[in-house]
């Protein structure tokens, strides 16, 4: 497997591993996040006590976040609330930072929305206020959708959505370096919506132990539960086929996700036989040379094998076979299993908000228009 240097610290801070080494490594990082600890305190009381400003546009913003580093299903999330406002006729933009962006300016995630959103326009800097600006006053858009949006305290929000992957929710319990967790819990208080991803991958006592520890930190919360759906497998050259397409098959998968451990038990789950495991760190921009060690891996396989991956990586890779080997990516949609209707309101509150926005900037023009007459 590639990059299998990532497995031996990952098993350190999971407290797995406790020779003294393991223990020596656990408390410099520990170390080392005392004062990550205090410069996020600071930063957020400096933002609770209004002395770093945030910008208010004049349309609804709704932020999709997470309190840890890695991936918890953001794009599904982000693509299922925008969705829900197109159906209801609404323009709505998505915001982002374009963390690691590629040569053309827009990175995977701004390629994968591209793809599933084409009608949604994608506006990524790292100054999100002035982006959200041009999205008002210049495209007139009537919803803001901030992707990856919880840290992001520059802008004001109308609507927290955090999301926790099921999997691993509370970053092994330590803020960055020690563990994955971006702010310390009691972060959760910001929230007003709690969104747990991939609850299908975790035992049913599990979800009830998360569930318990967010309502302890936040009572107040909204709860909704959800899982990513499998629904197909699509090539870059825009083909698709069924799920059970590599039913008894072998496949290699490829990922370069926050989390690949999460891919690859929804794999397992759908039934696939995984001949090879390849993973790259979180938006890692593949070059020729890993192109030429995924394809000697996953010739080692045999003639029949293909290459699965994700959304993301199909977006990078952009090409439908590697090496002549067939490249297939699992689509996947954002399912709500528990808490739709609570999820419902809160997007019916934003929706509402907008379009009296709208009808009072109509009954504005109109007014306008009668006086220049």
């Amino acid at each position: 497997m590639i990059a299998l240097a990532m497995h031996p610290l990952e098993k350190i801070l999971r407290s797995e591993n406790n020779t003294l080494l393991a223990l020596s490594v656990r408390g410099a990082l520990w170390v080392a996040s005392v004062p990550y600890q205090f410069a996020v305190y600071l930063r957020n009381a400096a933002f609770s006590a209004g002395w770093i400003k945030a910008y208010r546009p004049s349309v609804p913003v709704i932020s999709i976040g997470n309190l840890t580093a890695g991936g918890t299903g953001k794009t599904p999330a982000c693509v299922y609330v925008a969705r829900w406002f197109r159906d209801r006729d609404l323009r709505l933009a998505i915001l982002s930072r374009g963390y690691k962006a590629l040569e053309d300016g827009a990175n995977d995630e701004a390629r994968e929305l591209e793809s599933l959103l084409p009608d949604v326009p994608h506006l990524q800097s790292p100054n999100r206020s002035e982006v959200a600006q041009i999205a008002v006053e210049e495209l007139e858009m009537q919803v803001l959708l901030l992707d990856d949006g919880f840290q992001h305290r520059r802008l004001q929000r109308d609507l927290d959505i955090v999301l926790l992957d099921a999997t691993n929710p509370f970053g092994w319990g330590y803020t960055l370096p020690r563990g994955l967790l971006r702010e310390p819990l009691a972060a959760l208080r910001r929230a007003d919506l709690v969104m747990v991803t991939r609850c299908d991958l975790i035992p049913p006592q599990e979800l009830t132990a998360i569930r318990t520890k967010v309502q302890r930190i936040h009572p107040k919360a909204a709860w909704v539960e959800s899982v990513h759906r499998p629904i197909g497998w699509k090539n870059s050259a825009g083909e698709r086929m069924d799920l059970g397409a590599f039913n008894g098959k072998q496949v290699v998968a490829l990922c370069a996700i926050g989390n690949p451990t999460a891919f690859h038990q929804t794999l397992e789950k759908m039934g696939l036989q995984i001949a090879d495991r390849i993973t790259y760190p979180d938006h890692h921009p593949y070059n020729a040379e890993d192109i030429e060690q995924i394809v000697a891996k996953a010739q080692q396989q045999g003639s029949s094998v293909a290459i699965v991956c994700t959304g993301k990586d199909l977006a990078k890779l952009a090409s439908s076979a590697l090496g002549g080997i067939p490249l297939w990516a699992l689509e996947v949609e954002l399912q709500i299993v528990s808490g739709e209707a609570v999820l419902g309101e809160y997007l019916d509150r934003i929706h509402q908000a907008a379009s009296e926005i709208g009808n009072s900037e109509t009954s504005a023009n109109e007014k306008d228009d009668k006086v220049d007459k």
